[in-house]
C-alpha cells in the first residue's frame, strides 16, 4: 500500500474513531424523586429519538456525592445529575464545579422547599409559632413518645440535615423529632392519613404532583435576614454549629452533567447546556409518569413531539 492510500485509509479511520466517539453512551442519575426521574426520562428521550445517540438511566445511582465523584472521573459510570437543588449541594459545587471544573451544568429553573400541612389543619397550625404549643405537638405524636413527629426528608438528602437544623433553631426539638424514611415510604403513610384526615408535617418542595393530588399549606416562617442562614453540613456536629432561623430561599435547580463530555460526546453536552426548563413542563410531567401512572417513555415521546422547537434549540443551541 503506498503512502497515499495510507495516509487516506489513517484519516477516514480517524473521522470513523471520532464518530464513534461522539455517539457514546449518556448516562443518567436514578435520583429518588419524581421531578428528577421526570427529567432523566425526557432528557434521555431526546438524546436516543431526536439525535440517534444512546442513554441510559443507571439504576441505584441516586447518591449524590457518588455522582458528582463519577462525573469528575469522566470515564462514563455516570455523566448526568438530573436535577440539582442550590444550595443544599453547595459543598460538591464547590468541589466539582468550581474547584475542579469537571462538572458543567445549565441555566436554573427556581424551585421552592417548606414545611406544609394538610390544608384541613390551619385551623390549627399557620405558622412556625403555632408548632411551639405542647397541645399542639402532642396532635402529631403518633408513637407515644411524647414528641410530635415531621418528615424530615430521605436519610441522603442534604436537605434533611437542614430541616433537622430550622427546627433546633425555633426551639422546636424539644418537642418535635424527624422521620426519616424514603419519599415512597413517607407519600404511602401520607396518602393514608390524609384520606384519614390525620394530622400530618412534612417538608416537600415545588415542583412535585403531590401539590395537585393533595390540597397543602406552607406554615408561615420568618422572613430572611443577615445571618439567619448558617449553615455547615459538613462539619462533625453539624447540628450544634448550625443555624438556620427564617424561609429557606427559592432555589436554583441545575441539570449537572461531566465535563468530559464535550470530547466523549459533543452533540450531548451541547444539548444538556442548552436545556431549560419551567417548573410547569416538569409537574406536567410528574402528573402524567407517577399520578396518571402512563408509561415515562411515552410521557417523554409526546412531550418531544408537542415541543419540537423547544427541543430544537437545545440541541442546535
Amino acid at each position: 500500500m503506498n503512502m497515499l492510500k495510507t495516509t487516506a485509509l489513517t484519516s477516514v479511520l480517524a473521522l470513523a474513531a471520532a464518530g464513534a466517539s461522539a455517539q457514546e453512551k449518556v448516562t443518567f442519575s436514578d435520583l429518588s424523586w419524581n421531578g428528577a426521574q421526570a427529567i432523566g426520562h425526557v432528557l434521555s428521550t431526546i438524546i436516543e429519538t431526536e439525535m440517534g445517540g444512546d442513554a441510559e438511566i443507571v439504576s441505584g445511582m441516586n447518591q449524590a456525592a457518588v455522582i458528582m465523584a463519577g462525573m469528575d472521573k469522566g470515564d462514563g459510570s455516570i455523566d448526568v445529575f438530573t436535577d440539582m437543588w442550590m444550595p443544599n449541594q453547595q459543598a460538591l459545587w464547590d468541589e466539582y464545579i468550581d474547584g475542579n471544573q469537571t462538572v458543567k451544568t445549565n441555566s436554573p429553573y427556581n424551585g421552592t422547599s417548606n414545611i406544609y400541612v394538610p390544608s384541613y389543619m390551619t385551623d390549627k397550625v399557620k405558622t412556625i409559632e403555632d408548632l411551639k404549643n405542647p397541645e399542639i405537638a402532642a396532635m402529631f405524636d403518633t408513637d407515644g413518645n411524647g414528641k410530635g413527629e415531621y418528615w424530615a426528608g430521605d436519610v441522603t438528602w442534604a436537605s434533611t440535615k437542614r430541616w433537622q437544623i430550622k427546627f433546633k433553631s425555633y426551639g422546636l426539638d424539644g418537642l418535635w423529632e424527624p422521620n426519616i424514611v424514603s419519599a415512597d415510604t413517607f407519600k404511602a403513610g401520607l396518602e393514608a392519613a390524609y384520606t384519614s384526615g390525620k394530622p400530618q408535617l412534612f417538608y416537600y418542595w415545588t415542583p412535585e404532583a403531590i401539590h395537585v393530588k393533595y390540597d397543602l399549606t406552607a406554615v408561615e416562617e420568618p422572613a430572611r435576614s443577615d445571618g439567619c442562614e448558617d449553615v455547615d453540613l459538613d462539619a462533625e456536629d453539624w447540628l450544634e454549629v448550625s443555624e438556620f432561623n427564617c424561609v429557606i430561599a427559592s432555589n436554583e435547580i441545575f441539570v449537572a452533567y461531566s465535563a468530559s463530555l464535550e470530547e466523549r460526546n459533543p452533540a450531548a453536552a451541547k444539548m444538556l447546556s442548552n436545556v431549560q426548563f419551567t417548573g410547569d413542563e416538569i409537574n406536567g410531567w410528574i402528573v402524567e409518569m407517577f399520578e396518571n401512572k402512563r408509561d415515562p417513555r411515552e410521557v417523554a415521546e409526546d412531550w418531544i413531539a408537542d415541543n419540537k422547537d423547544t427541543v430544537q434549540s437545545w440541541i442546535n443551541g
